[in-house]
Formats: C-alpha cells, sequence, structure tokens
C-alpha cells in the first residue's frame, strides 16, 4: 500500500502496520528507511533486501533511557549532543556481541517509537550492495510488493546516510563516516 505523508491517516496506517509485525518503508532522517519492530522482522527484512546473516541492522530507540534494556554500556557524556541525530553508536548487548542503536531527529520517527515501544530495525531502501534508493517512483517500483507499506514524501535527494562509531573499544573507532562529522578528538590516532 502506497500513500502519502501528508494523508491524515498515514501515521495511524503506519502505527497499524508496524504494530501487526508488518514492514513499512518511510522517510528517515537522512533518507527512506525500511523498519519494523526488532527483532521480529528481521528475516523478513534480509529477504526484501537479499542481505545476509553477517550484517546487523541498526535499531532505533527513542531515547538514551531505554539503553538499559539493551546494553550495560552507558551513552558518554561526550557523545550525549549528538542524540536525538544521525550519530548510531555500537554498543555491547545484553543478549552478547553488540548493538548498532540510534535515536532519530525525525518527528514522524519519534512518535512511531513513542506508540510502539519498542526498538524498530532501520536499513536504507535498497538490494543489498547496491545504492540506497531516494526517487519515490523506483521505491514503488523495486519495493511496493515486497513490504506492507510506503510512505511518501516525494523525493528525497540522496542524503549521506548516519555516522556509525563504535563504543565498545577505546579509542573509539569510525566504521562509516555519513553526515555528522565528529571532532578529532574523538580518534587520537589521526
Amino acid at each position: 500500500m502506497l500513500i502519502n505523508i501528508g494523508d491524515k491517516k498515514s501515521f495511524c496506517r503506519l502505527v497499524d502496520t508496524v504494530r501487526n509485525g508488518g514492514v513499512a518503508i518511510i522517510p528517515c532522517d537522512t533518507i527512506y528507511g525500511i523498519v519494523g519492530i526488532a527483532p521480529d522482522t528481521e528475516q523478513r527484512i534480509r529477504m526484501i533486501k537479499g542481505r545476509g546473516e553477517e550484517s546487523p541492522f541498526v535499531r532505533l530507540i527513542q531515547s538514551a533511557d531505554w539503553l538499559p534494556g539493551i546494553t550495560n554500556q552507558k551513552l558518554p557524556a561526550s557523545l550525549q549532543a549528538y542524540w536525538p541525530g544521525p550519530l548510531t553508536l555500537i554498543f555491547t548487548s545484553r543478549e552478547g556481541g553488540s548493538v548498532a542503536l540510534r535515536v532519530p531527529k525525525d518527528n514522524q520517527l519519534q512518535r512511531l517509537l513513542k506508540e510502539i515501544g519498542q526498538p524498530l530495525f532501520s536499513t536504507s531502501v535498497n538490494r543489498s550492495q547496491e545504492e540506497a534508493l531516494w526517487r519515490i517512483k523506483d521505491i514503488i517500483k523495486q519495493f511496493e510488493h515486497k513490504v506492507d507499506l510506503i510512505v511518501s514524501a516525494g523525493d528525497i535527494k540522496a542524503g549521506k546516510p548516519s555516522t556509525i562509531l563504535d563504543i565498545t573499544l577505546r579509542p573509539f573507532r569510525l566504521l562509516r563516516q555519513g553526515v555528522l562529522e565528529l571532532p578529532d578528538s574523538y580518534f587520537p590516532e589521526k
């Protein structure tokens, strides 16, 4: 189903879709994203993207207050100013291994997280190893019959994704340079 973001029922349909285990494509902070409840929709999103088992998805959380249920680590004080925003942080997971978390700035995503009350997977709209799609006609053509809902905000010029920083290591390690440029002081080896 395709719905325009300006439609008065778009948010209610988005909440219903996601709450009932569906997968949606929506405008996010920097690009369109595929979202679904974590961890329930993982296998379906992997099939949609054609993505292997080894690459984890980012999980969106409403605020740092959600961290204790996911990790024993705290958000470092030096990074608090970047949440909410386009900064994905790698934490140690309570379940073992690590987990990538981001607090989105986008109002619709914040409202959705509040309504659902659970972390959401978020990943770019593309097949694995291909460029992220930003033209709505291309998104519809490739994914309309693979997801339950597409919320259209028109074309969103291809932007950079979030910056990814691994904070399980000291010093922190930059895994992907995205739209947010962190000060050099985070990377003493430079």
